[in-house]
């Protein structure tokens, strides 16, 4: 289920929060095509457009992205590129081994992208 501001599934959910420009992941998050994550590419998008200055993306509690949703995010960061000065902060957490491992490869992508460790255990959620 999609909307302006959030897409859910049955494991996982994704949020747009206005007011500090956030985009958030929860749960595990293993759609089957990239296609099926236009959705939330399109959430990054709008919350990259909505200000000139910074986008944060919180992966703190996402447990689990596939090699589609790890392409969207690529793809998300490449198209940034039409944006240079707009600040990126991602935050994750230390305890979900595959953040270390993925995002730092954004960061190859690019440069200025801040990567922020929370390094206390992820939260539990409830989806």
């Amino acid at each position: 289920m999609a909307n302006m501001q959030g897409v859910q599934g049955d494991n996982y959910r994704v949020w747009y929060e206005e007011k500090n420009n956030t985009v958030h992941f929860e749960g595990t998050l293993r759609l089957g095509t990239i296609a099926e994550y236009s959705p939330i590419l399109q959430l990054l998008n709008n919350a990259a457009n909505n200000s000139s200055d910074f986008v944060n993306i919180n992966f703190q509690n996402l447990y689990l992205l596939n090699s589609s949703g790890i392409s969207i995010l690529s793809k998300f960061v490449i198209d940034l590129k039409i944006k240079p000065t707009l600040k990126v902060v991602i935050t994750a957490s230390s305890s979900i081994p595959w953040q270390s491992k993925v995002l730092k490869n954004l960061q190859k992508l690019r440069s200025s992208l801040i990567l922020n460790y929370d390094s206390a255990s992820a939260k539990s959620i409830n989806i």
